[in-house]
């Protein structure tokens, strides 16, 4: 089982166009709606696959109710936490070439109650020993930046260990605080974190290796187009595919941490998964998730200890 935590979740309304005009009318032509969030795309993925998963988030208003409901129709259980506030609502626009333009709202505002009540229903879960639990997302207004500190807490309790994908200010303060069994950054959250650029391989791993010496496990560096780093106490692994023409490239990252998680074996292996989960995720529409008969493992190449020198936009 594992389980996943989306403290602002959104009912997710994709819209197909040809080509997006600013400032003028556009007419979709297919549309797509699914329970949307970090931490909720990771266990649809899961579940897709077989796997036990479940989602803890708050629900407020109509479009929580939506949210619930559209889990639902896909598998996946949830814990909804009841919150005063409206659930958001996001847009993707997708162009035919795979350019992608997304719209978050903020979502809503959570009282100091309803964020204790958030922790708290999570905790619950964690007493029924998981396998992990998954973090995800932005944090809306009122759950304060040490929130995923204050997860790592209720976490660390239980032993489960707890895999983060956030940015900013949350995951600096969850990375100094230590205490995770991996984070997942893209190449310019970690820049961010470790204040300067990122240019090579070799400093991409430089930045990782400081954030595992502040007491994280594994950093899971997603290079975009370019594949993905895996940078533990072992050896650096990279691992990518040929170039793709993507569908829609929103929750593929998402995809990748499901794969993560799906997978036994080696580092070289569980990255090796991950990448072709989050590989079929962009020839999907909206925040569709990869089944089995999407993912192609054997697309994927996987490099142990990768040149440092090689520029990462040349992987």
């Amino acid at each position: 089982m594992i389980v996943t935590v989306t403290p602002n979740p959104s009912v997710d309304r994709a819209l197909d166009v040809d080509t997006l005009e600013v400032g003028e009318v556009n007419r979709a032509h297919t549309t797509h709606v699914h329970a949307g969030g970090k931490g909720i795309n990771v266990a649809r993925a899961l579940v897709r696959h077989g796997l036990d998963a479940v989602a803890v988030v708050p629900s407020g208003g109509p479009d929580g109710a939506r949210l619930t409901a559209l889990m639902a129709e896909q598998g996946v259980p949830a814990v909804p936490v009841p919150v005063t506030g409206d659930t958001r609502t996001n847009i993707t626009l997708q162009e035919r070439d795979g350019t992608t333009t997304k719209i978050n709202a903020p979502g809503p505002r959570l009282s100091a109650a309803e964020v204790d009540a958030l922790l708290e229903a999570v905790d619950a879960q964690l007493a029924g020993a998981p396998r992990a639990v998954v973090a995800a997302g932005s944090l809306p207004a009122g759950a304060g930046d040490d929130f995923f500190v204050r997860l790592a807490d209720v976490a660390g309790r239980h032993g489960v260990p707890l895999l983060l994908d956030t940015s900013g200010a949350p995951l600096g303060q969850a990375v100094r605080a230590g205490g995770l069994a991996l984070v997942k950054p893209n190449e310019d959250e970690l820049a961010e974190m470790v204040g300067r650029d990122l240019v090579t391989v070799g400093d991409v791993v430089a930045a990782a290796r400081e954030v595992i010496a502040l007491g994280t496990r594994e950093v899971l560096v997603s290079l975009g187009a370019h594949g993905a780093l895996l940078v533990g106490a072992g050896e650096p692994v990279w691992a990518g595919g040929p170039a793709l023409v993507p569908l829609s490239t929103v929750g593929a990252g998402d995809s990748t941490l499901a794969g993560f998680l799906a997978a036994d074996g080696t580092a070289a292996d569980r990255l090796r998964t991950a990448v072709a989960w989050g590989r079929a995720a962009v020839l999907l529409p909206g925040t569709e998730v990869p089944g089995p008969d999407d993912v192609d493992v054997d697309q994927v190449r996987v490099v142990l200890d990768p040149d440092p020198h090689l520029a990462t936009k040349e992987l």
